[in-house]
C-alpha cells in the first residue's frame, strides 16, 4: 500500500461515518410536511367559519339600512361628544353664576366686541334691547328680542366664545354672563342668580314668536318647477333702491332726475308763497333766534354717539318705547316722565319730585348713570369723554316732543 492509502483511508472513513451520524439525528427531528398540512387547513377553515358566523350574527343584529359595520358607542364616547345644551336645560352642566359677576366677566371676556352693556360695537352684534321692533322695517334682533331659548345663549358661549379664545370659560362664568345678558335685556334683577336648577324656569319674550316650517309640503310644489332661462319677462325694471346701500344701479339720467325733482319743488313752493304774501312787510315775526339752536356740527357727532344708546332708546319720528323710552322731547322735560313707559322706582320718585332734565342732569346722569340714578335698571356704565356728553345733549335738544 503506498504511503498516500494509508493517510486517506482513516480520513474518509471519519469523514462517512459523521455523514452518517448527521444523517440518523436529522432524520429523527424533521417532521414529514405532508401530515402538517391537513391540519393547518382544517385550522383556517374552523377560523374562517367561526368568522363567518359572527359576520352573519352582526348582520342579523344590524338595523335594517345599516351596513354592519363598526360598533356602538362606549358611554363616555357618548358623554365627550355630547356636549350641546338643549331648550328646558337639557345637557347643563352643574354650576351657577350671579349678575355682579357676569357684569365683571362680561367687561373683562365679551365688552370688546358686544359693548360694555350688550349694546354691540361696529358690526359686533347686539344683544339687548330691540323689544317691538320684530315688526319693522330693520327689526333689532337680540338675546331678549328675538332668541326664543335661554338654551341656545348658554351654550353658544360655552363652545364659541369668547372670539378667539373659545372654550375657556368656567361653566359659573357661563351662567355668570347668561345671567348679566338676561339682565341686560331687563329681563331679570340685579340680584339675580342663574344655575341648572332655575335654568327651565327663565321664560324668553319671544318663545312663542316662531312657527314649524312646513314649506316643504305647502309651497315647494309651487316654485319648484323648471327654471325659466330666456324670455321670462317682457321688461325688467327697477322698482325699489337700497336705502341703506348704495347698490342700485343708475339709469341714465337717473342722477339728475333725481336732484331736478326737489329743486323744481322748491320752486313751486317760492312761487305759491310768493302769490300768497306778495309784499312782506317789516312787521312779520322775527326769525328764531340761532344762537339758541344747538351746534349742527355737535349735533352730527352726538348723533355718531347714540350709536351707543340706539339698542334701547328712539328719537325721531315714529320713534317709540324700546328697554327704554322714546327721547323725544326729554331735554327740559319732567324725569319718568313718559306715561306709557314703566320705570324704575328711583324714577318714579324723581317724577313725583318733578325733577326736570337739564343740560347739568343729564351730563351727570351720561357720565355715570348708576351713581346719578342708584337703584336704576339702565345698564349703560357712562359715556368717558365730555365732549361725547355735549354731543349727545345736542343730539337730544334737536328733538321735540
Amino acid at each position: 500500500m503506498s504511503k498516500f492509502l494509508k493517510i486517506f483511508a482513516p480520513a474518509a472513513g471519519g469523514a462517512a461515518g459523521v455523514l452518517t451520524m448527521a444523517y440518523v439525528l436529522a432524520d429523527q427531528f424533521v417532521v414529514d410536511i405532508p401530515s402538517i398540512t391537513p391540519a393547518l387547513v382544517s385550522q383556517a377553515n374552523a377560523a374562517s367559519t367561526g368568522a363567518a358566523d359572527e359576520t352573519q350574527a352582526a348582520a342579523t343584529e344590524t338595523p335594517e339600512g345599516g351596513f354592519g359595520l363598526g360598533r356602538e358607542a362606549l358611554p363616555e364616547e357618548i358623554a365627550a361628544w355630547n356636549v350641546d345644551v338643549r331648550p328646558g336645560g337639557i345637557g347643563l352642566p352643574e354650576g351657577r353664576g350671579d349678575v355682579a359677576t357676569g357684569e365683571q366677566v362680561f367687561a373683562e371676556a365679551c365688552a370688546v366686541c358686544h359693548g360694555d352693556f350688550a349694546e354691540g360695537v361696529g358690526n359686533w352684534p347686539v344683544l339687548a334691547g330691540g323689544f317691538d321692533t320684530l315688526d319693522d322695517k330693520d327689526p333689532v334682533k337680540t338675546v331678549g328680542s328675538y332668541w326664543p331659548y335661554l338654551s341656545t345663549v348658554w351654550d353658544y358661549v360655552h363652545r364659541s366664545m369668547p372670539f378667539g379664545n373659545a372654550q375657556s370659560l368656567s361653566p359659573d362664568e357661563v351662567y355668570a354672563i347668561t345671567a348679566y345678558i338676561l339682565y341686560s335685556n331687563y329681563l331679570v334683577e340685579d340680584d339675580f342668580e342663574l344655575s341648572h336648577e332655575n335654568f327651565a324656569e327663565v321664560e324668553m319674550p319671544n318663545a312663542d314668536g316662531f312657527i314649524v316650517d312646513d314649506r316643504a309640503e305647502t309651497e315647494y310644489t309651487i316654485w319648484r318647477t323648471e327654471p325659466c332661462m330666456e324670455g321670462c319677462k317682457d321688461n325688467v325694471e327697477i322698482t325699489m333702491r337700497a336705502s341703506v346701500v348704495d347698490v342700485t344701479p343708475e339709469e341714465d339720467g337717473a342722477e339728475e332726475q333725481a336732484a331736478a325733482e326737489p329743486a323744481a319743488e322748491e320752486a313751486a313752493e317760492e312761487i305759491e308763497m310768493a302769490a300768497a304774501d306778495p309784499e312782506p312787510t317789516e312787521t312779520a315775526a322775527p326769525a328764531a333766534d340761532e344762537s339758541t339752536a344747538p351746534d349742527p356740527e355737535l349735533v352730527a357727532a352726538g348723533e355718531k354717539v347714540f350709536r351707543k344708546c340706539k339698542a334701547c332708546h328712539m328719537v325721531g319720528e315714529g320713534a317709540k318705547n324700546r328697554v327704554g323710552p322714546v327721547l323725544n322731547g326729554v331735554m327740559g322735560a319732567t324725569m319718568g316722565g313718559h306715561d306709557d313707559f314703566k320705570y324704575s322706582s328711583v324714577f318714579e320718585e324723581a317724577a313725583a319730585e318733578s325733577r326736570v332734565w337739564d343740560e347739568a342732569s343729564m351730563a351727570e346722569f351720561l357720565a355715570a348713570p348708576k351713581s346719578y340714578m342708584k337703584g336704576t335698571k339702565m345698564s349703560f356704565a357712562g359715556l368717558k369723554k365730555d365732549e361725547d356728553i355735549d354731543a349727545i345733549i345736542a343730539y337730544l335738544q334737536s328733538f321735540g316732543d
